[in-house]
């Protein structure tokens, strides 16, 4: 199962190659999509690429899609284990600016728990 629940207010998804990466995808819109009351307060997600070779535009517009809905839910999203092709999509369509990316899942972990409030939108 792609999404793994960290705390009541933090959830880990990690993301497959293809053909799984589009379920995975799925499970991470579903996830972030729950109804505001089924958690304490913002439902955060760290998102970790390490098992994704590669992405596509439909992958990066996913991307985008779930944190438009998590910066309306007032959540962080945090992204982390992109290899170089991965992190070079990101770089070349300037998403390196909308993202908060990290090294891994732990790194990402410990800044949801240092700074627990996202930044104000730019």
């Amino acid at each position: 199962m792609p999404v793994e629940k960290w705390s009541d207010n933090v959830i880990v998804v990690r993301l497959a190659e293809d053909p799984h990466l589009e379920e995975d995808l799925d499970a991470l819109e579903a996830a972030v999509a729950q109804p505001a009351g089924q958690a304490a307060g913002p439902l955060s997600a760290v998102v970790d690429f390490t098992g994704v070779r590669a992405v596509n535009s439909s992958t990066l517009g996913r991307m985008i899609k779930v944190r438009r809905q998590m910066n309306a839910g007032n959540a962080r999203l945090i992204l982390c284990g992109m290899n170089d092709q991965v992190w070079g999509a990101f770089l070349v369509t300037n998403l390196d600016k909308l993202f908060d990316v990290s090294d891994s899942v732990a790194t990402a972990l410990a800044r949801l728990q240092l700074q627990p409030m996202p930044r104000p939108p730019a």
